[in-house]
């Protein structure tokens, strides 16, 4: 969701003037139509603040979906029981219902750094470990760390890996990770994880800018 990202990394002191990944963002957003209230609001929220700049309450909704799915959305909203009357709804449409999930997933930061030649495992390893980071993946293209670590250390982490191996930070994020997964049958999404992310996604060009995990 481009206005979820934008609201991130405007959130951790973006500025597209300054800030290239938060400019690229901000395209990649006007690209894929997204109204300009709808950005402004997602900028807004990145400050803590709506558009009217009241504050803003960050909650989660946990629920599960049919087929034992089960979901977390991160939340902001300048409303809180109207944004989770929304939800409840939603939700109760998909044929889900609310109800405890957090014990299912644990909380890690999620980073991706883009180098300009592929990378070397050894190398990324050692750079990996040596930086304080839980575990790490280089994706398909050869190019691209995927890296993971404990929530409190996202930052300090994304910096020292990006330093040691002279590579650009993409993104940095704290996400719920579930501690197992489950096949699923996806004939039919509507009844589905995805179908929740499309609905939160036209929601939130309204309302509050969750992120589905």
């Amino acid at each position: 969701m481009p206005g979820y990202r934008l609201t991130q990394n405007v959130g951790t002191g973006g500025d597209p003037t300054t800030n290239s990944e938060v400019s690229t963002i901000l395209a990649q957003a006007k690209k894929a139509g997204l109204p300009k209230d709808a950005i402004e609001r997602a900028i807004a929220k990145g400050r803590g603040l709506s558009l009217s700049g009241a504050p803003l309450q960050t909650f989660t909704v946990e629920a599960v979906l049919p087929q034992a799915i089960s979901t977390i959305i991160q939340c902001q909203s300048d409303n809180k029981n109207r944004t989770l009357k929304d939800l409840r709804l939603i939700v109760k449409n998909l044929g889900g219902t609310l109800g405890p999930t957090t014990h299912l997933f644990d909380r890690r930061g999620h980073i991706l750094l883009d180098s300009e030649d592929r990378l070397e495992e050894e190398a990324a390893m050692e750079a990996v470990l040596e930086a304080g980071a839980i575990d790490m993946a280089i994706e398909d293209d050869g190019k691209t760390l995927s890296v993971s670590t404990e929530p409190n250390q996202t930052a300090l982490v994304a910096q020292g890996i990006a330093r040691s191996l002279g590579l650009k930070l993409r993104s940095s994020e704290i996400i719920w990770v579930p501690r197992s997964e489950t096949l699923v049958d996806t004939k039919d999404e509507d009844d589905g994880k995805y179908s929740l992310e499309e609905k939160i996604g036209e929601y939130s060009i309204r309302s509050c800018v969750p992120a589905v995990h």
